[in-house]
């Protein structure tokens, strides 16, 4: 029984709203949810820094991140994937 237990990790799904820092992207996680009095849907926003290796996300890509170790006071994700990247022309 030396199997190591695989933890199970959050993944999200977001868009990047800032990448000015190393390695480091900015992201907006919405949730959606029914109010439970009035049954309207809220959309709640939480933005969250994000681990960004490579630094290849760019402002307005839809990236999935998955939580991991602290790596600053802030930073407890990373950039898993980016889903959809936004096309960037330099005219």
């Amino acid at each position: 029984m030396n199997e190591e237990k695989q933890r199970h990790r959050k993944i999200q799904t977001g868009l990047v709203t800032s990448n000015s820092m190393d390695k480091t992207v900015s992201v907006s996680v919405v949730r959606r949810y029914q109010h439970p009095l009035y049954k309207k849907v809220v959309r709640k926003t939480k933005k969250i820094l994000a681990h960004d290796e490579t630094n290849n996300c760019n402002i307005g890509d839809v990236v999935q991140v998955v939580e991991t170790r602290p790596l600053s006071r802030r930073k407890r994700w990373r950039v898993q994937a980016v889903i959809s990247a936004v096309e960037t022309s330099n005219a």
